[in-house]
């Protein structure tokens, strides 16, 4: 069974689906509690699939999440963390308040520091994996994106810090997503076909933009024994952007 924090919609949704696509059982935590209702009545995978709300910045709300998990499924194979406040931008660095500051941190990578923290005693019954979902923006930036992208690059660190603590008994890993549509992914009352132009997909060197199936392709091999030789170690997947040479 995987947990996948964030899973209701968008990325987290792609990376829940692939898990269930795969064989596996899920259990997603999300904010909204339509959304994860939702999941369950679309997919129709009857006991491989549970929802719970969680607030990942809230360590209570962890524990009871991750120990309704267990009493679900009575054991524990992977953990993605994948919840996280969306928006990067959040002004100049003279408009943001500490308090601003301090909700990215202790969402984006406290978040996936108390799941890591309450899941690690149950992943490593089984050797288990974590895959940790940073951004692209951990390694390039746009202005004003100081505290998303200090979350994001936390992240890696936390990853490869946390890989040599717990190895060999439980791996982690990261994925930089870049630029993934996730429209078509949210929950029904929101959803709807993304706006992209053919220039949107032209600058991609794999020629379109992301989609939450192609992280959760990479998620899915990261959890498995198949990746049982590889730890500590961030992914970017982006479509070949963040290698394209920018000419203004």
């Amino acid at each position: 069974m995987v947990l996948v924090t964030g899973g209701a919609q968008g990325v987290g949704r792609g990376i829940a689906q692939a898990v269930l696509a795969a064989g596996g059982a899920v259990m997603i935590g999300d904010l909204d509690a339509e959304a994860g209702h939702a999941c369950l009545d679309e997919w129709q995978v009857g006991e491989r699939a549970a929802f719970a709300r969680l607030d990942v910045a809230r360590e209570a709300s962890v524990r009871r999440w991750i120990g309704a998990a267990m009493a679900r499924f009575g054991r524990l194979d992977g953990l993605v963390n994948n919840a996280g406040i969306a928006n990067p931008h959040q002004g100049s660095l003279a408009e943001l308040s500490l308090q601003q500051w301090n909700r990215y941190l202790a969402t984006n990578l406290g978040g996936a520091f108390l799941c890591c923290k309450h899941a690690l005693p149950l992943l490593s019954r089984h050797g288990g994996a974590i895959v940790n979902i940073a951004s692209t923006r951990a390694l390039q930036s746009e202005p004003d994106t100081e505290a998303y992208a200090a979350s994001k690059g936390g992240l890696l660190a936390f990853t490869h810090a946390l890989a040599v603590s717990v190895g060999p008994a439980v791996r982690v890993n990261a994925i930089l997503p870049g630029w993934i549509a996730i429209d078509a992914w949210r929950k029904p009352s929101a959803r709807r076909m993304p706006e992209l132009s053919r220039a949107d997909h032209a600058q991609h060197p794999a020629g379109r933009v992301g989609t939450p199936e192609d992280i959760g392709a990479l998620a899915v091999q990261l959890l498995s024994d198949r990746s049982g030789f590889v730890t500590g170690q961030s992914f970017v997947v982006d479509g070949g952007m963040s290698v394209k040479m920018q000419y203004i």
